[in-house]
């Protein structure tokens, strides 16, 4: 495997960073998780935009352009022999002393991983998932905008170890109102009454590519779809619910702490939204 590191493609056994990386020891840096299909880098401009706005919001200058960032991410890919895989890019605040300082550190680097990925076992996106809701909360916008694709996941982490100490593959995290934010890596869509209701920013949700894809999936299929507060309650007594993610793609989600959503299976809107994700996924973005 080859791994594009600051300019470069070296062996993944040879892709290092410092110890004093700032993202390693700190969380400080962004990344994007990108999905290609049929050599079509999937909606790759909407995850550089999001990439650079990150950026901006934490003061970290990307040190190579948004041209050839698309470049490094398609030649990722190439080099790797791949027309369907998962592309992991990293921007890191770089090397620097022992405090959390970032101006002493000189030089942001950049690192894309492009290989395959299998977020959940494939016969749960027939049969759907059974999940719950942990103890932990999603941090506060206040705290740190869910804007922000930050290194620092130790938040969503512990939820997904509640998750598993519960049985459970995937967890609802709500914020510190008690509304649904979002899950540990995924956005969180139900169907209620004909309409597509899913947390907004506000309420803790990260804004994500996937999501923003089946806004449109949806108004394409006169599916009325809107932002909405939503509690445990609402997803218990929804028609039907789906997770959405760049690597989760779009999953059902037929019970949620133990109690059945719908008739506990997947449901006929939430088959819609999939094939109309599945169709745009080979044709919205950039040709490897």
């Amino acid at each position: 495997m080859k791994i594009y590191l600051d300019g470069q493609f070296v062996d993944a056994a040879d892709a290092k960073i410092s110890v004093f990386d700032h993202g390693l020891l700190y969380g400080d840096g962004i990344f994007e998780g990108i999905r290609l299909y049929g050599g079509n880098v999937f909606r790759l401009d909407e995850h550089l935009d999001r990439l650079w706005c990150s950026a901006k919001a934490i003061l970290l200058t990307i040190p190579i352009s948004r041209r050839e960032m698309a470049g490094a991410v398609c030649e990722s890919c190439r080099r790797n022999g791949l027309r369907d895989g998962y592309i992991r890019l990293v921007v890191t605040r770089g090397a620097g002393d022992l405090g959390i300082a970032p101006w002493l550190c000189p030089k942001p680097s950049v690192f894309i991983i492009a290989d395959r990925i299998a977020l959940y076992p494939p016969e749960y996106y027939t049969t759907g998932l059974s999940i719950v809701t942990v103890p932990t909360r999603r941090l506060g916008a206040a705290a740190l905008t869910p804007m922000v694709k930050s290194l620092n996941y130790l938040n969503n982490i512990l939820a997904k170890i509640e998750a598993r100490q519960a049985g459970a593959l995937e967890a609802v995290m709500l914020n510190d109102a008690g509304f649904v934010a979002e899950c540990t890596g995924d956005n969180i869509f139900i169907v209620c009454h004909g309409r597509l209701l899913t947390p907004s920013a506000q309420q803790g949700a990260l804004k994500g590519i996937t999501r923003e894809a089946i806004f449109s999936v949806a108004q394409a299929l006169s599916v009325p779809v809107e932002e909405h507060e939503l509690t445990r309650y609402d997803l218990w007594n929804a028609d039907e619910c789906f997770l959405t993610g760049t690597g989760a793609e779009v999953i059902p989600v037929v019970k949620l702490d133990g109690r059945e959503i719908g008739d506990g299976k997947p449901g006929p809107v939430t088959g819609r939204v999939l094939a109309g994700f599945r169709a745009r996924v080979l044709v919205e973005g950039t040709r490897i």
